[in-house]
């Protein structure tokens, strides 16, 4: 099949990037969430990262305009409706996506592909909330998606071929990279990244080094973009924490176990740049102030 009409629920950090490469791609894109105003929040989000495209030389003021004008915005899963795939991408967070999946099999085409964006939680359960397990996929982008060439594909216990075909397609057509994972506890990336950020959360826990030490360590010693706790706090120090205690639920091995600093941390709300503070300071831009 061909996927030319993507419905993307979740306008947020994940959810306009994916819509932004997809009508990038030539695809007619609808961004929805739980509001008008988020929704309409996502699109400015993607016109502002157009606009420095244009700014750079890297795209045409008329090919800005083009690939602003494929996107649509919508409330809720009730525009899912005449779409080839839908993707989901709301928080992570199990319930939330179960409620979101339910909603969306009753708005959807009854042939839609469905596909969820979630970093760890297993497509296999996630599909059991649809009606259509073969037709279910799980399509890992990464942040930020219009930089990041990887995507994840993981198929549940029931993904039929033709799913799989059409979403690598997908993704192919999205000058992306595709690796594909398992069924398992935060797939490949996340099962690596995970226990490498919270070790690094750990030695700054224990007075091992300071966070600018940990961080410095990694990219000069490691040859990583970002340190560790630099990027918890760009990915979300919640979200990690709920990758980590999926990976602990799902594997049982207390080399999952979250630091406790890490989780006092997202208790206090210091959930890194979209609160201004996590393990650095930030300013209302998302430029870092220092400790």
């Amino acid at each position: 099949m061909s996927i030319d009409r993507v419905f993307v629920i979740g306008a947020g950090l994940m959810g306009h990037g994916i819509a932004q490469v997809s009508a990038t791609a030539g695809k007619q894109v609808t961004l929805s969430d739980r509001t008008a105003e988020l929704a309409n929040k996502g699109r400015d989000r993607i016109a502002g990262n157009l606009a420095r495209l244009v700014e750079k030389g890297k795209l045409d003021q008329s090919q800005a305009e083009a690939i602003l004008g494929r996107v649509a915005t919508a409330v809720g899963p009730d525009g899912a409706a005449g779409h080839d795939l839908v993707i989901e991408a709301v928080f992570e967070d199990e319930a939330l996506k179960r409620e979101t999946w339910v909603a969306l099999t009753k708005a959807a085409d009854p042939d839609a592909v469905f596909a969820t964006n979630t970093s760890s939680i297993s497509i296999t359960g996630l599909a059991t909330a649809t009606d259509r397990p073969p037709r279910f996929i799980g399509l890992h982008f990464f942040s930020p998606v219009p930089v990041m060439q990887l995507i994840e594909i993981i198929r549940g216990l029931e993904t039929d071929d033709d799913t799989y075909d059409a979403c690598r397609a997908f993704a192919q057509d999205l000058g992306k990279i595709v690796i594909e994972s398992k069924d398992m506890p935060g797939f490949l990336v996340n099962r690596m990244l995970g226990p490498f950020i919270n070790e690094a959360v750990f030695a700054l826990m224990e007075s091992t080094g300071s966070a600018e030490d940990i961080d410095t360590g990694a990219k000069l010693g490691l040859n990583h973009p970002m340190g560790p706790l630099e990027l918890a706090d760009f990915v979300g120090n919640d979200v990690m924490l709920g990758v980590l205690d999926v990976l602990y639920r799902g594997f049982g091995d207390p080399k999952f176990r979250a630091a406790p600093l890490l989780r006092q941390m997202v208790t206090a709300g210091h959930l890194g740049r979209k609160t201004g503070r996590g393990f650095y300071r930030y300013d209302e831009k998302g430029n870092r102030l220092g400790r």
